[in-house]
């Protein structure tokens, strides 16, 4: 059994957890500059800043984004963001400086799937830089995917421009919870050496201790609504038609704001 190795970083990441109730305690400016300075050193795809970050402080702006959510949290967090793509501000800057393609032409490399997703990618690893940071200075944070229940109202409320998209929401403030650590699957199901592992029943080994984990940390959280076990959500998922109209509406939206991804 190897130990783990430990500094503050390392617990910091070891100890993260979703928070979803937070103290009426402002967050001050220079915590603010701090986590918005940490989001803009993480790494970049060919340096192309290709994301942005919203910052939420109208109170009726964020009770939209609750009701699109249909989270209460999200509409009493002290500090609320949502990322996004942005090829829109580099779209600008090519135009500035005499690009000799048409935007809005196929052209334009910019909007291509590739582009869209190397630039969500970069979301992505602003915001957990963020998030570790916020939770390093003893804030809770809680990622919001559930803001894209309704993308054309997202875009319209945000007023994203043309070659932007919304990706996740990032909720912070001090925690008013202390819920228990959830637990993850045996690195043996996850990291494997050199190549994928070819013998299912090796790569399932451990998912029956797996499933009780899981079962009994939510019966433990909340005996009151049992959830099932790890593999019986899978299943479910699995065969959620839901996800068809999902994914026809996702790619529609991204059309609609000028990437070519079909």
């Amino acid at each position: 059994m190897q130990n783990l190795r430990h500094n503050e970083t390392i617990d910091t990441l070891l100890n993260r957890r979703s928070i979803r109730a937070f103290s009426n305690e402002a967050i001050d400016e220079d915590t603010v500059a701090t986590l918005e300075t940490v989001a803009q050193r993480a790494a970049c795809s060919q340096f192309l800043n290709d994301w942005s970050a919203i910052k939420i402080t109208d109170s009726a702006i964020k009770q939209k984004l609750s009701e699109i959510g249909n989270q209460t949290y999200i509409a009493t967090a002290p500090l609320l963001y949502v990322f996004i793509i942005d090829q829109h501000r580099n779209a600008v800057i090519a135009q500035k400086n005499g690009i000799d393609v048409d935007t809005s032409s196929d052209e334009f490399m910019l909007k291509t799937r590739y582009r869209f997703t190397q630039a969500q990618n970069d979301v992505i690893l602003a915001l957990h830089a963020m998030e570790t940071a916020a939770e390093s200075l003893g804030l809770g944070c809680v990622i919001l995917g559930s803001i894209l229940n309704s993308r054309t109202q997202l875009i319209d409320i945000l007023n994203l421009p043309e070659y932007t998209y919304p990706v996740l929401g990032l909720a912070i403030g001090k925690p008013a919870q202390s819920p228990e650590l959830k637990p993850r699957m045996s690195a043996n199901m996850q990291i494997f050496e050199n190549r994928y592992p070819a013998d299912n029943a090796e790569l399932l080994e451990n998912l029956a201790d797996f499933d009780a984990r899981v079962h009994q940390y939510y019966d433990l959280r909340n005996a009151s609504r049992p959830v099932d076990a790890f593999s019986a959500q899978i299943v479910a998922l699995a065969a959620d038609s839901s996800a068809k109209k999902h994914e026809a509406e996702d790619v529609e939206q991204v059309a609609r704001q000028g990437f070519n991804v079909a």
